[in-house]
């Protein structure tokens, strides 16, 4: 469903309460049949010999080519499908590498990607034991290899013939290389010219010009987020010199981030000379306008011994046909349950925070109360900006913990009616509640109802 990331706050605590929060999330969406999707794109420039396009260096891994420029086409997806069953046999030993290519795709010569041919078969070499790490079973090919490479630590492999060299005579020439017409990989011709120097291109020199597209890009609430975030990691730094070069470095930047940053710092804003003419590129922002889909999202359900059981029933049914899973979040474990309608408590206040979920609900029937657990889960999920709902005198919880329920992205019905869950998944769809933004902003709670 796009790109998201977490809020600060939100990163924070989840570095704290659930180290393993993004490889949880992940696995337990594969074992739900939410899979990840992820789509390959390319952008397609002419090659024209100047390894540049639009005054853009290519071979400058600090540049972006922005999508107004040369659009993205997508040429596949890479789907996850399934979770390791042996950890260490199938992730541990992977051996990422940039020269493991398919016909079609050529390394360019970026000054990393040449670093990083070698340096990714160096590490290989000593982190896996030698010179064979390609014949583990997860680095191993589907199809058949006959090559030259025959010795070494953990060679498994019995080959066959007696030259272990080409070309020769004694083995009929073989092993022979693939051809083209039998799928081996072939490089296409490209003619080199230039004097090889220890210096940076001219275009490296270009400092600026991308940040302040990046930052122009961003919606509101992003450009807030980063002013925040210098503006935090500079009041970290104790040397005085430090901060005013940084604020330097910023006013070539924006002039009204240099400015934010500066305020905060308690610092003047030096002047600076900030591009003026950049092509902004909506495709950097996160900020979602239109809701998307909410498989694989989590709603925490709020409820305790006296809640509507039915109504959870029937937000779980509506959730699980998108794809999204309802938790339901209690004073303690067990059953919530009267006569022959029971339900199971998925987390209880004392083993959850709000991080875990993507947007909390409260049961109708819930009895409204002080405790400071769940008063605090509902006021991190608002101040994270994340979809809320109730229905029912479940909306009593919320207004106890100084949610207005006529805030943005906050849900509130009289029961779970499809009018109920279509909002929901309509707040759900946008990731965030961003126009609430500007309220809860460098706030400690959200503001009470009065």
């Amino acid at each position: 469903a796009g790109i998201h990331s977490l809020v600060w706050e939100e990163a924070q605590i989840t570095a704290g309460v659930d180290p393993d929060f993004h490889r949880r999330d992940m696995y337990d969406g594969i074992e739900a049949g939410a899979f990840l999707e992820y789509e390959l794109g390319i952008q397609v420039m002419p090659d024209d010999g100047t390894d540049s396009f639009e005054g853009i260096d290519l071979l400058d891994p600090t540049k972006i080519v922005p999508e107004e420029l040369a659009p993205v086409q997508l040429i596949g997806k890479l789907t996850l499908n399934g979770n390791p069953t042996n950890f260490f046999a199938e992730v541990e030993q992977v051996a990422f590498h940039t020269g493991h290519l398919v016909p079609g795709i050529e390394v360019t010569n970026d000054p990393l990607m040449q670093a990083r041919l070698f340096s990714y078969l160096d590490t290989q070499l000593t982190r896996l034991g030698g010179p064979n790490f390609a014949q583990l079973p997860i680095n191993r090919p589907h199809a058949p290899v006959n090559d030259m490479l025959r010795d070494g630590m953990h060679q498994t492999a019995i080959h066959t013939g007696v030259a272990p060299y080409r070309p020769n005579s004694i083995d009929g020439g073989a092993p022979e290389v693939a051809t083209v017409q039998e799928g081996g990989y072939v490089q296409v011709p490209r003619p080199i010219e230039g004097v090889p120097v220890r210096a940076h291109a001219a275009s490296f020199d270009d400092h600026f010009s991308q940040p302040t597209m990046f930052y122009r890009s961003l919606s509101e609430v992003e450009q807030q987020h980063i002013v925040e975030a210098y503006t935090f990691e500079l009041g970290k730094c104790y040397e005085q010199p430090i901060k005013e070069r940084q604020l330097e470095v910023l006013a070539n930047v924006d002039a009204d981030l240099c400015a934010q940053v500066a305020a905060g710092l308690g610092l003047p804003a030096p002047k600076g000379t900030p591009a003026q003419d950049v092509v902004l590129s909506a495709a950097l922002s996160q900020v979602v306008t239109a809701p998307g889909p909410i498989a694989g999202r989590k709603i925490g359900v709020i409820a305790d011994t006296g809640s509507d059981l039915a109504g959870i029933g029937k937000l779980r049914t509506a959730m699980d046909r998108l794809g999204a899973e309802v938790l339901v979040v209690a004073p303690v474990g067990g059953v919530l349950g009267r006569g022959a309608r029971k339900v199971n408590v998925d987390r209880t206040l004392l083993t959850t925070r709000s991080v875990e979920f993507d947007a909390v609900v409260v049961a109708g029937g819930t009895t409204p109360t002080n405790d400071i657990k769940l008063i605090l889960l509902l006021q991190e999920a608002f101040r994270h900006c994340k979809a809320m709902g109730a229905w029912g005198n479940g909306a009593a919880v919320l207004q106890g913990a100084g949610i207005a329920l006529d805030g943005a992205g906050v849900v509130v019905g009289n029961s779970v009616a499809k009018a109920f869950t279509g909002e929901l998944t309509a707040a759900l769809g946008l990731h965030r509640a961003w126009d609430r933004a500007a309220e809860v902003m460098g706030s400690a709670v959200p503001p009470a109802t009065g």
